[in-house]
This record gives C-alpha cells, sequence and structure tokens, in this order.
C-alpha cells in the first residue's frame, strides 16, 4: 500500500520539476535582441523636431515628444507642450512607434472615394430616376 503512493509522489514531483521551471538565459538573450531592435528603430526616426514619437516604457509610462538626442544607451524625449527633457534608456523602453501626425493616407483615400461616389450618384444617378423632373416621388 505504502508504494504505489510513493511511487505516484515521486512520478507528480518528477513531472513538476521537469515542466515548472522557466531557464532565465533565454530571457536575457530576449531583453538584449529587444534592446538593439528599439536602439535601431530610434536611429530610423532620426533626431529633431520632426522626429516626434510615443514612446511605452516597461514600467507602463508614456511619453509623446520628440527625439532631440540619441546616444549609445539612451536617447532623450522632449514633451512638445511642456518642454520637459526625458532621458530614456534603451534598456528601460518597452516600445516605441512614430506619433501619427494628422490624418493617414488610407484616411484620405476612402474620403476621396465617398466624395467621388457621391457625385457619379448626383451626376448620373439621379437624372436616371428622376425622367427629367416628370416624377414627383423618390429623391427627385
Amino acid at each position: 500500500m505504502f508504494r504505489p503512493i510513493f511511487a505516484m509522489m515521486l512520478a507528480a514531483a518528477i513531472l513538476v520539476t521537469g515542466f515548472g521551471l522557466p531557464t532565465v538565459r533565454a530571457q536575457a538573450v530576449t531583453d538584449a535582441g529587444a534592446t538593439e531592435k528599439i536602439r535601431t528603430k530610434v536611429q530610423k526616426i532620426g533626431v529633431g523636431g520632426n522626429a516626434r514619437v510615443e514612446v511605452k516604457l516597461r514600467d507602463n509610462t508614456r511619453l509623446k515628444g520628440y527625439i532631440s538626442d540619441a546616444e549609445q544607451d539612451s536617447f532623450t524625449v522632449i514633451d512638445s507642450m511642456s518642454g520637459s527633457r526625458n532621458s530614456v534608456a534603451y534598456a528601460d523602453t518597452s516600445s516605441v512607434k512614430k506619433a501619427s501626425s494628422g490624418i493617414s493616407g488610407k484616411t484620405w483615400a476612402i474620403l476621396g472615394a465617398a466624395a467621388i461616389g457621391a457625385v457619379v450618384t448626383w451626376i448620373i444617378v439621379k437624372p436616371a430616376l428622376c425622367d427629367g423632373g416628370a416624377q414627383t416621388r423618390g429623391p427627385c
């Protein structure tokens, strides 16, 4: 009676030990890779008043402004409204993305297509339905 219980407890301990411990080395490699990606993205965006960014830090703090200086291990974000300077280390950054500046090209294309559709409807479809003004119902 004691042997089957002991065998099951030993098997459970071996299973928990094998599946329950994550490796620390793989996380360190991922962090170094993520830091390098962020450094590359900051260098691609550039420096100056036109380099507007939205930065999300690892502690979920968000910064908006433009990049004034990019060094080897950190970059500086200046808030446009308050003028405050924030030096941010690449390792402390979760994500960096270029700030949107107004309406995107896709939105302009959709608005243009809607306007063209309205004009075509007014010029072509309305005269076909109205029959020269003889009808009194519908869109006439």
